[in-house]
C-alpha cells in the first residue's frame, strides 16, 4: 500500500530548500516489518510564522527545519508542535548545534539532527529513520487506543452481564434469609437452582473472557502433541451432559474408534466446549446433537450439528463478532456472553483452518471446522 507523507522544509536558504525539494519528491522507501511503501510529497517555507500556518491549516507529518529563521527560531516552532500534541516528526537542519540547543529541542520532540551541508546520502537515510520512527510512533499509539477500546468494551459487558444475574441471586438469598415463603427448605428449592444457574452463567462468562484476553495477549503457551479428538469431545459431552438431560437433548458421537489429531488439549477443548453447548442450549426440548470429526484430503473435519432453532442469514453474519449475541424471543431466555464462537474462530485460525455454517430458522445448525494436516517430513 503506497502512503504519501507530507514533508515540510523551512529554512530561509532557497537554494537548500530546492535540493531537498528534489531530493525526496521522487523518493521512496519501504521497511521488512510492512507491507506499505512511503512517498513524500515536499512543501518548502522560509519563514518560521508561515510554517506555524501550513501546519496548523495542512496535515503535515514530517517538518525538517533550520532552528536559525529570519522571525522566529526553529526551536519555537519545536515548542508550539510539543505543547499541542501535534502529530509531526521532527528534525533539526543546523551548521552547528550547541549542547543546550540539542537537549531543549530533544525535550520538546525533535527526532534527530542533520548538519549542513547535507549530502544527498545523509538525507535520504536521515529520512528513512524518521519514517520509521513515525510510523512505529503511530502504530504504538493505534495500538494503546485499540487496546483502551477493547477493555472499555470489556469491562462495559462484564459489569452489565453480572450485574443482573448478582442481583437476583442477591434477591432469592435475601428471601430464604428473612424466611418469607416459610420454614421448609424444599419450598426455597426452585430458588436454590435459579441461583445455582444465574453462578454458572458468571463463571462461563468470566471464562470465556479469559480465555479471549490470553489468545489477545498472545500470552498463552501452546502444548502441541498427538490427541485423540474424539477423547476431548467426550469431554465436552460431560461437561454439557446436566444441562441435556434437562432439555432431553440426546448427544451421538458418530465415530467409534480415536480420531488423532496434532493439536493442544485446551484448545481443543475449548472449541468443542464451545460448539458441544451452544448445540445443547440452542436445540428444541427433546433434540439431537450430532458429533462427527474425520480426516479427508489432508484436512482434519470437525461436525457439530444440532436439530435446534438455527440461524437467519443476517444473524449468521454478526456470529463471529466479539459480544454479538443473537436476541429474539427464542433466544431470550439462554444466558451467554458473545464471545464463545469469537473465540472459537480465533483458536481454528491458530491452525490456519476455517469453519462455516449451515444453518436455516427452525432447521437447526451444522457447524463445520476443516483444519490442515500438516504432511510428514520423511
Amino acid at each position: 500500500m503506497k502512503n504519501v507523507l507530507t514533508v515540510l522544509v523551512l529554512d530561509d536558504d532557497e537554494k537548500i530548500r530546492n535540493e531537498i525539494v528534489s531530493e525526496l519528491n521522487d523518493f521512496c522507501i519501504g521497511f521488512s516489518f510492512t507491507e506499505d511503501v512511503f512517498c513524500f510529497n515536499v512543501i518548502s517555507e522560509s519563514r518560521g510564522e508561515a510554517a506555524i500556518k501550513i501546519i496548523e491549516e495542512k496535515k503535515v507529518d514530517i517538518i525538517l527545519m533550520d532552528n536559525q529563521l529570519p522571525d522566529i527560531q526553529g526551536i519555537d516552532i519545536s515548542r508550539y508542535i510539543n505543547q499541542n500534541s501535534l502529530d509531526v516528526a521532527q528534525m533539526m537542519l543546523a551548521s552547528d548545534a550547541s549542547l543546550s540547543l540539542a537537549v531543549n529541542a530533544t525535550k520538546n520532540g525533535v527526532y534527530n539532527f542533520i548538519t549542513k551541508p547535507i549530502t544527498s546520502k545523509e538525507l535520504k537515510s536521515a529520512i528513512q529513520d524518521i519514517t520509521k520512527h513515525l510510523y512505529l510512533k503511530r502504530m504504538t499509539r493505534q495500538m494503546n487506543l485499540q487496546g483502551k477500546v477493547i477493555r472499555f468494551k470489556f469491562l462495559s459487558v462484564l459489569s452489565h452481564e453480572l450485574k443482573s444475574p448478582l442481583n437476583a441471586v442477591e434477591g432469592y438469598l435475601r428471601i430464604m434469609k428473612e424466611k418469607q415463603v416459610g420454614e421448609n427448605i424444599d419450598d426455597y428449592m426452585n430458588m436454590i437452582e435459579r441461583s445455582l444457574i444465574r453462578l454458572q452463567g458468571m463463571r462461563n462468562l468470566i471464562m470465556d473472557m479469559l480465555d479471549l484476553t490470553r489468545i489477545e495477549s498472545g500470552k498463552k503457551v501452546r502444548n502441541m502433541k498427538l490427541l485423540d479428538l474424539r477423547e476431548i469431545a467426550l469431554i465436552s459431552i460431560s461437561t454439557n451432559e446436566p444441562l441435556a438431560i434437562q432439555k432431553n437433548v440426546k448427544i451421538t458421537m458418530i465415530p467409534k474408534g480415536p480420531v488423532m489429531y496434532e493439536s493442544d488439549p485446551e484448545e481443543m477443548e475449548i472449541i468443542l466446549n464451545n460448539l458441544v453447548s451452544n448445540a445443547v442450549k440452542y436445540n428444541l426440548e427433546g433434540g439431537d446433537v450430532f458429533i462427527d470429526m474425520y480426516s479427508y484430503n489432508q484436512q482434519m473435519i470437525l461436525k457439530i450439528k444440532d436439530t435446534g432453532i438455527g440461524i437467519d442469514s443476517e444473524d449468521q453474519k454478526l456470529l463471529f463478532m466479539e459480544f454479538s449475541r443473537i436476541k429474539n424471543a427464542k433466544t431470550r431466555d439462554i444466558s451467554g456472553s458473545g464471545l464463545g464462537l469469537s473465540i472459537v474462530k480465533k483458536m481454528v485460525s491458530l491452525y490456519n483452518g476455517q469453519i462455516s455454517l449451515n444453518s436455516s430458522p427452525g432447521e437447526g445448525s451444522e457447524f463445520i471446522i476443516s483444519l490442515p494436516i500438516p504432511e510428514k517430513i520423511e
